[in-house]
């Protein structure tokens, strides 16, 4: 009988059967396609595919991915991407170099940060981004006039050049890219018994500038360049930063042409013009008696190259 169950049994039981059954079940692990040999994977993780996605995304989207695990961390931060990006955002032409890595100055870029924020918060009231330029050049013109200066001598004293002109030479200004932006505070030291407590600053700084110890420590110091007063009724206050060696591009000369983009003499609202080489901006002004305009600029250390400038108004 015993013969017969396994006759039996041997019969029902085909050989697909009885290799199925012998088949060890293993959990958690996928059937690899037979396409994919071990020296041909696709993998999502493809450095080149992310590297060129990357360009597309904004900084708070980069930081997010960078977050997600090692190795998209690894492939993020690279240099490239954040200075394809800073670029990018900014609008400006690569600088020969610089002295942080790219991510470091996209932050002090796009973080919301100003000089105020650092210095005199108590003193600020409001601000808003204009933009970026570039130094090719060491030397710079700061005007409180938006028409192009009629002579430019650099024998000329600061004092007859603010007197003639309404503007004056800078040497030994940082090449690079510059941030510009205006602020409205209330004057630090105001000397002006007609003074209605407040400032427009046409405020610009080498980008670099939020990194350099000098800065974050208080060292590095704002100091006035040139004061002039304007002594009768203003229509607005302007304030233009020009690289001279670019002063008369075409683009440049986009900034002359005022009437196309200070506004409508009823319109209050702040206007600013930016090129690849210069910024100005203007504010038209009700009834005045004038404005007094200082310059200021910020060195890197006694003899330093010059790393911030200012220019400032306050009504008469």
């Amino acid at each position: 009988m015993g013969k017969r169950l396994q006759s039996s049994t041997s019969e029902q039981e085909t050989p697909e059967k009885r290799i199925r059954r012998s088949k060890i079940i293993c959990s958690c692990t996928s059937p690899r396609p037979p396409f994919l040999t071990a020296h041909s994977i696709f993998s999502w993780y493809e450095e080149d595919i992310w590297t060129e996605i990357a360009k597309f995304l904004d900084g708070k989207s980069l930081v997010k991915l960078a977050a997600t695990n090692r190795w998209f961390r690894r492939v993020i931060m690279e240099d490239s991407i954040w200075k394809f990006v800073c670029l990018r955002d900014l609008q400006v032409l690569p600088p020969q170099r610089v002295a942080f890595k790219w991510n470091k100055l996209y932050s002090s870029a796009f973080n919301g940060s100003h000089s105020y924020l650092f210095r005199q918060q108590e003193k600020h009231i409001d601000w808003m981004r204009i933009g970026a330029f570039c130094f090719d050049s060491s030397v710079a013109l700061l005007a409180e006039r938006l028409s192009f200066p009629r002579t430019i001598q650099k024998e000329d004293t600061t004092e007859k050049m603010m007197k003639s002109n309404g503007c004056c030479l800078l040497d030994n200004v940082k090449p690079g890219i510059w941030i510009a932006d205006l602020q409205l505070a209330r004057c630090p030291v105001c000397d002006l018994n007609t003074c209605d407590g407040t400032m427009q600053t046409l405020d610009a700084r080498h980008i670099e500038l939020f990194l350099c110890e000098g800065f974050q420590n208080g060292s590095w110091e704002y100091q006035l360049v040139g004061s002039h007063d304007i002594k009768k009724r203003a229509d607005g206050a302007a304030g233009a930063i020009f690289d001279v060696k670019h002063l008369k591009d075409s683009s440049t000369m986009a900034i002359f042409d005022y009437k196309s983009w200070i506004g409508r003499p009823n319109d209050w609202q702040p206007k600013a013009m930016l090129t690849l080489h210069s910024v100005a901006v203007n504010t038209n002004l009700q009834e005045n008696e004038g404005l007094h305009v200082k310059y200021h600029a910020m060195r890197a250390g006694a003899d330093g190259e010059v790393v911030s400038i200012r220019i400032s108004q306050q009504l008469l």
